[in-house]
């Protein structure tokens, strides 16, 4: 079902299933079908490893996690009964996954300043893209020094507050979209980005 790491990375150029061949595959997978499964898992497995790894800025963490959901989903799938969309059903739970391991991090107040990459682990400042290598010197250097203020608030957000700004601002999802995934009201997410981006603008308040 689920191979390597480097497989997981290859992008897969296949369309998404339109509804009725989704909701027939999922009815196949359901009855046991191991290809409609296989099928399911190809049309969604990128999007699920890019939000994991959006939420938790940490690609090993995020691929456990992508794991950890593929799994949840082959183990529950009977459970599905279409009173939502699959992809909704699915963010479900790779957030729930997220928010337990933010949470879990907030406990142990590790806020890792790494990242795993294939060539080892790497200070997450080195990686940050430079807009171009040969320009303004003081630019970059506020560029670097913004993105690295934006991670230490995003560390300090409760976990619900980063789900909801990391889905908003950095996956585009709808509110109301987001309501859905995490059970709750479009009301209520909107909110709690409004908690959030306060506590960004006022922790960048001498960059913007």
């Amino acid at each position: 079902m689920l191979t390597g790491k480097s497989e997981a990375s290859t992008v897969f150029v296949q369309a998404q299933a339109s509804p009725t061949d989704e909701a027939d595959l999922i009815r196949a997978a359901q009855r046991g079908d191991a290809a409609a499964f296989e099928t399911l898992v190809q049309s969604y497995d990128q999007a699920v490893l890019r939000l994991a790894c959006n939420l938790l800025r940490n690609e090993q963490d995020a691929f456990d996690i992508y794991q950890e959901t593929f799994l949840r989903v082959y183990r529950n799938l009977n459970q599905f009964r279409f009173d939502c969309s699959f992809k909704t059903w699915l963010y479900r739970i790779v957030t729930n996954l997220c928010l337990d391991q933010l949470r879990k991090k907030k406990v142990r107040k590790e806020e890792p300043t790494t990242v795993a990459t294939a060539s080892g682990e790497v200070d997450r400042m080195a990686v940050v893209p430079e807009a171009n290598p040969l320009g303004d010197p003081q630019r970059n250097l506020m560029s670097a020094q913004l993105q690295d203020r934006i991670e230490r608030v995003l560390a300090e957000l409760t976990p619900r507050e980063r789900m909801v700004f990391e889905m908003r601002h950095y996956q585009g999802m709808r509110l109301r979209a987001i309501g859905e995934v995490l059970g709750t009201t479009e009301e209520a997410a909107k909110n709690c980005l409004f908690r959030a981006t306060q506590k960004m603008r006022s922790a960048l308040g001498d960059f913007v």
